[in-house]
């Protein structure tokens, strides 16, 4: 299914309201020499998270002329569907050396190490969101940092705006990283704050702008990559306003999905899918093809207002269909694999780590901790599951672990087990559990019990002493 969308790396927010910043020298004319780039000491090699698309081109060459550096540009493929390729082209046509270019594939390494751990964490935002933006961010950030080394870059350069969330996911993860690191965020120094000032500096530096861009392009802001497609802004900020059918990308309506079920079955090893219906599959591909599955269903549609980290309630809806098949089916397996406490334990954790990834602490020694013990736990999450899929439901319909199963139907029976558990034990199991109880039931009746109404016999009075 086709896609349009911002690339994640450059992923545009709603413009901040204007900073307060010193008067800028007006636009060169004839009569008027082009101001000198701004001072910028220790800053001369700049790695920008660069898309290829018009704000990620508008940053380039701002970068050239405000900060006079040289800038490497870094394009990831991490499966939002656009050819990432004409990326290369256009870097050249801004005066980027071939050598400062980089362009890679990062879908298996997204999937791999970002995407499977957290979903052996169930981790999930505010109960709904399966933060596909968030755990796309450290990734880059990463690759930002790394190529800054090899390249000997001063500092690095994104397209996230001040009242977003990215901003903090690409610079807390470079920071972690990088410690001394530098980072430009044009957003929050440019006063290019509108759609209009930004075809104008497009204009008048030969900035190519498609016909749709400049006719406003899609009436959402998007992000996409492997495991979900992200639609704010537009019409979306009015919370009360129903998104459009032609909006979603990735699945289909519930309404128009086929009317007959499709069972899958899911082989996890480790607590990760490692094949399905059988077809053994790298991380990568399981996520394609449950995408391709949860689409043709409609499953994995999700409209919410949720908590920036940055303070305010921002309203967004997301299509995940692959990522909701497998936190579906995770749960499936963990719930015959796990004991009942370690189970217990990860979702009381599972909230907090959430936020960790949500609030761009990928790389913080806590997030790092709690990943320990959540893939310390997946050591026995191996076996099959059966998932129903059908107009946008999944229904689990069996799960088997033929060697790390908790399951004994000779305990659990309704029928006779010959004696595998003793009924009668339960009896004293009760009450030992309810002597709490038992004991705060009878001291609220002591509190509450009406005082008497009789009245108290007053004493004798006393008889004066004789004389003597």
């Amino acid at each position: 299914m086709s896609k349009k969308t911002t690339q994640p790396a450059a992923k545009r927010r709603a413009a901040p309201a204007p900073a307060a910043k010193p008067a800028k020298t007006a636009a060169p004319t004839a009569a008027t020499p082009a101001a000198a780039p701004r001072a910028t000491p220790g800053i001369k090699r700049v790695v920008l998270a660069y898309s290829g698309g018009l704000d990620t081109s508008i940053i380039l060459k701002w970068l050239q002329d405000e900060y006079g550096v040289e800038v490497v540009t870094f394009t990831a493929d991490i499966g939002q569907g656009e050819e990432i390729e004409p990326a290369r082209a256009k870097a050249i046509k801004m005066g980027i050396k071939p050598e400062n270019i980089f362009i890679e594939d990062l879908r298996e390494e997204f999937v791999r190490d970002f995407v499977f751990p957290m979903f052996r964490a169930n981790a999930l935002y505010e109960g709904e969101y399966l933060l596909g933006t968030s755990i796309a961010r450290p990734l880059i950030a990463k690759r930002l940092v790394e190529i800054a080394k090899k390249t000997k870059g001063d500092a690095i350069s994104h397209g996230a705006t001040g009242k977003g969330n990215d901003q903090v996911r690409f610079e807390l993860g470079a920071y972690a990283l990088m410690p001394g690191v530098k980072v430009i965020a044009p957003w929050r120094e440019w006063d290019l704050l509108s759609r209009e000032k930004l075809l104008a500096y497009a204009d008048k530096h030969g900035i190519p702008v498609d016909f749709k861009k400049r006719k406003g392009g899609a009436p959402y802001s998007m992000d996409a990559n492997l495991l979900h497609i992200s639609y704010e802004g537009g019409v979306l900020e009015d919370p009360n306003f129903a998104p459009e059918e032609n909006m979603w990308r990735l699945t289909v309506s519930p309404e128009k999905a086929p009317g007959k079920p499709q069972i899958i079955e899911l082989t996890y090893a480790k607590g990760d899918v490692v094949a399905i219906d059988g077809v053994k599959l790298s991380p990568a591909q399981v996520l394609t093809k449950l995408n391709e599955l949860g689409g043709k269903h409609g499953i994995g549609r999700l409209d919410k207002v949720e908590n920036r980290y940055v303070g305010m309630k921002s309203r967004g809806c997301y299509e995940t269909p692959g990522g909701t098949i497998l936190l579906a089916g995770h749960r499936a397996i963990e719930s015959i694999t796990l004991d009942r406490e370690v189970l217990s334990l990860k979702d009381d954790l599972m909230p907090r780590y959430a936020r960790l990834v949500y609030n761009g602490y990928w790389f913080s020694p806590e997030r790092e901790l709690l990943q320990g013990l959540i893939d310390a736990s997946q050591a026995t999450v191996n076996g099959t599951v059966k998932l129903k899929l059908y107009k946008g439901t999944i229904m689990c319909v069996g799960r088997e672990s033929k060697t790390d199963s908790l399951f004994d139907a000779k305990i659990s029976t309704f029928d006779d087990d010959g004696g595998a558990y003793n009924q009668a034990d339960a009896a004293g199991f009760i009450k030992l559990n309810a002597l709490r109880l038992r004991i705060g039931a009878n001291a609220k009746a002591r509190r509450s019990a009406k005082p008497s109404t009789k009245a108290a016999a007053k004493p004798a009075a006393k008889k004066p002493a004789a004389k003597r």
